[in-house]
């Protein structure tokens, strides 16, 4: 138990697994089932998500304004306004590589300056997936040819809001993707304090 004033942090644990097993291997995520012994002795079954990681960006222009998308999420049955973002392609790919690679496929455009906002992990009840979300800014267009979009990235529809509206759409309860749930009111308290310079910078490569 932690005693008042210690730093409040998520920690590594790992209960003990004793029988492991992979049920169902898909194209981007597997479904695996864990036998895993408890604190108070029995073993209890886990049934999670194997997922690879995703990303995304809150790309903002000159005027603070936050570039949103809107596009078809197949398992809710919803057109949803979110964040340019996605999955990691290779094992250990760069996250902030990840990110710019979506930043172009999906809105066309690059960025100069790009800074950690947050990492999390979307439901630890369920599903290893961890997403770390970046402010990017210094927006320029991305060279070449605009990508083509596939299947729900066909029609997407992009927007260029205030940050205020977010906010204020997820307390509506009208906007629930995770990443702009998560994502907006933390940006929304970095803009009206210390300031985006003191998030975690990171560069590209490219």
């Amino acid at each position: 138990m932690t005693e008042p004033g210690d730093a409040l942090a998520d920690g590594p644990a790992a209960l003990p697994v004793r029988r492991s097993v992979t049920a169902f291997r898909g194209g981007k995520v597997d479904m695996r089932v864990d036998h895993v012994l408890m604190p108070d002795g029995e073993l209890a079954v886990r049934d999670y998500l194997v997922h690879p990681g995703s990303v995304g960006v809150f790309a903002l222009d000159s005027g603070n304004r936050v570039l949103v998308l809107r596009q078809y999420r197949h398992p809710v049955r919803k057109r949803m306004w979110e964040l340019p973002a996605g999955l990691l392609d290779e094992p250990g790919e760069p996250l902030v590589e990840a990110a710019g690679r979506e930043l172009a496929e999906e809105a066309h455009l690059c960025a100069a300056d790009w800074r950690v906002l947050l990492d999390a992990y979307t439901s630890p009840g369920i599903s290893d997936e961890a997403v770390r979300i970046f402010v990017a800014r210094d927006l320029q267009p991305a060279p070449g040819e605009r990508a083509v979009g596939r299947h729900e990235e066909f029609d997407l529809e992009l927007r260029w809001v205030r940050l205020d509206e977010l906010v204020e759409g997820v307390l509506r309860g009208e906007l629930r993707n995770p990443l702009l749930v998560m994502g907006a009111p933390a940006l929304r308290w970095v803009l009206s304090g210390p300031g985006v310079d003191s998030l975690r910078r990171c560069n590209r490569s490219g």
